[in-house]
């Protein structure tokens, strides 16, 4: 695929979630964004374009280069259904783990800027900290697998990757009235159960898990849902959480949005926070153990 093609796609994936958010006024009844939060999304957005991401994919082709100059595009006769299965294990998958893992107390504090936002929307897409895509091993073995020339293969993959991505964060639920279509159920039986949706992934960013519906340390899939479904993290409602965000920024307040994007190199001043050396983030269970002793 041309890059400017490709590029076009993604940029018209962008705009036309965006729009169906406003049209469906979904976007202006739900998102209730402040400064703080616009200042995230955006350092984010343009840091991953400019830095991060150039840096890990030719990062991974310069150390490519040193080690095994051979091999370049010694992949690029396999036929294309091999390299997406290629993909969707050294990307997709190793995403799904890197993800799972950035939810536990060592990487969570490279991760909860994602959680942090009170809405759901296309613009918390890529709402993470900075070291979170520096570090996350997909990103890297992009690189490589590009260096192994499955790059035409790979332009393709990313913008139907991008398309379920946004559609899982979207205000717009485009999964919602699927639901409720008798002839469309077995078919969706079978979506949720692929492929990330409104509904699980929505889950996921709940403030609660107390509902039944929510379930933040679960349902880690990006693209695929079939890795929740494999590796027992799925959770499945067809419902949507009351809210979403994290329950220590509604008690101690938000953090500031450098914090949130630079640590461990800018931390917080506040006094409850993962984002300090010896802080913790509020957990639920034990503190609601807490209130009934």
């Amino acid at each position: 695929m041309n890059p400017l093609l490709q590029n076009t796609l993604i940029l018209t994936l962008i705009l036309g979630f965006a729009a169906k958010e406003w049209l469906s006024r979904r976007y202006q009844a739900t998102v209730h964004a402040n400064a703080n939060d616009t200042k995230l999304e955006l350092a984010m957005f343009i840091s991953l374009l400019a830095l991060a991401q150039p840096i890990a994919l030719l990062g991974a082709d310069k150390v490519c280069t040193w080690l095994m100059p051979g091999q370049r595009d010694a992949w690029a006769g396999l036929p294309w259904w091999a390299m997406v299965g290629i993909l969707l294990l050294a990307d997709d998958m190793t995403q799904y783990w890197w993800h799972r893992l950035s939810h536990t107390p060592l990487l969570w504090p490279l991760h909860r800027a994602h959680h942090s936002a009170q809405y759901m929307s296309i613009r918390i897409t890529y709402r993470n900290n900075f070291f979170y895509y520096l570090m996350m091993p997909g990103l890297w073995l992009a690189g490589v697998l590009l260096f192994l020339g499955l790059g035409k293969v790979y332009a393709f993959y990313i913008v139907v990757k991008m398309a379920v991505i946004l559609g899982a964060h979207c205000a717009w639920r485009w999964d919602e009235p699927l639901y409720r279509i008798p002839a469309l159920r077995p078919l969706m039986w079978l979506v949720e159960r692929t492929i990330s949706t409104p509904a699980t992934h929505w889950a996921h960013h709940a403030l609660s898990n107390a509902d039944g519906i929510g379930h933040y340390k679960g349902n880690f899939g990006n693209l695929l849902f079939v890795w929740d479904m494999l590796f027992g993290s799925a959770h499945i409602t067809r419902r949507y959480p009351p809210a979403v965000g994290l329950q220590d920024d509604k008690l101690f307040g938000e953090e500031h949005w450098a914090d949130q994007m630079f640590y461990p190199l800018s931390q917080s001043a506040r006094a409850h926070s993962a984002l300090r050396p010896g802080g913790r983030p509020y957990e639920e269970a034990a503190d609601a153990a807490t209130a009934g002793s």
